[in-house]
This record gives C-alpha cells, sequence and structure tokens, in this order.
C-alpha cells in the first residue's frame, strides 16, 4: 500500500495511505488533504490537484503528458519544472512514501 506525504504551504504534513494503482489525487480526496480541490475527479481537465513533487521523487515519475502541459498552464500559482497535477501520478510500490508539495493556492 503506497503512502504519500502532503506538504501544506506552511509546512505541515500530512501522511495518506492509498491503494496500488490509486492517484496521488484519490489519495488527498480519501483522506481530506486541505489543498487539493480536484474539482473535476481527475479527468484531467479543471488543475485544481496542482502539486509540486519533490525532488528527490522527479526522476520516478513519468514525463509529463501534452495534457497535462497544457492544463499546468492554467494553474493558480507558477508552474515549475516540479509541477504536476496529482491526478495523473499513478501510486505503487516504487512510489511508497512520495513527497508532494501542496501550492498555496488552487484556481
Amino acid at each position: 500500500m503506497p503512502r504519500v506525504v502532503f506538504v501544506r504551504p506552511d509546512g505541515t504534513k500530512q501522511e495518506a495511505d492509498a491503494a496500488d494503482g490509486a492517484s496521488v489525487m484519490q489519495a488527498a480526496t480519501a483522506n481530506l488533504v486541505p489543498g487539493i480541490v480536484a474539482e473535476c475527479g481527475g479527468e484531467l481537465s479543471c488543475a485544481t490537484c496542482h502539486v509540486f513533487v519533490d525532488e528527490q521523487w522527479l526522476a520516478a515519475l513519468p514525463a509529463r503528458s501534452e495534457d497535462e502541459e497544457e492544463m499546468l498552464e492554467a494553474t493558480s500559482e507558477e508552474p515549475t519544472d516540479a509541477s504536476r497535477l496529482c491526478c495523473q501520478i499513478t501510486l505503487d510500490a516504487s512510489l511508497d512514501g512520495i513527497v508532494v508539495h501542496i501550492p498555496k493556492t488552487q484556481k
């Protein structure tokens, strides 16, 4: 069961367990993690699950799709190289302990 560490803008950490195959967004919403709005429910159409993936985990993730790149242009906070929509990060054992930072705002 993969575990996700969410870091809020004030530095507070919240850990959440998720089923293998779930997205980071699903882990957030199932555990009521503040700051992950996930308005579209993971349909890649709202950009309200924007996160900054901790640098040590970036290489473990597949590249962003063209659709995700386009949606990141609509985020409330300026995207960086570490920006991802967490609905697009599928969890498995290799991502156990992944750390994601929640931006101050979501649109």
